[in-house]
């Protein structure tokens, strides 16, 4: 129920993937998915992510991909050009 009402208030599912060095091996990528509801585009709840990852882990970002999709939308109504009538 708490998603449902947090989807109300215009946030959505944002999906990112983090792309950073290894600490040990600097010359190495990793790639970490990270998901979670978040208002595009200012993308609050990522940044405080993203803020957290360069303060305490030791592994340099290298780049950030940001994906967002509006969970719920109107509907899209739909006309077809077939009658179907049921006896």
């Amino acid at each position: 129920m708490a998603n449902l009402i947090v989807q109300l208030h215009d946030y959505r599912l944002t999906t990112a993937q983090i792309i950073y060095h290894l600490p040990d091996h600097p010359a190495l990528l990793q790639t970490y998915i990270w998901q979670e509801y978040d208002i595009a585009p200012k993308f609050p709840t990522l940044f405080r992510f993203l803020n957290f990852w360069t303060k305490e882990i030791e592994g340099k970002l290298h780049s950030v991909t940001v994906g967002s999709k509006e969970i719920i939308t109107p509907s899209d109504p739909r006309f077809f050009d077939i009658e179907l009538t049921v006896q």
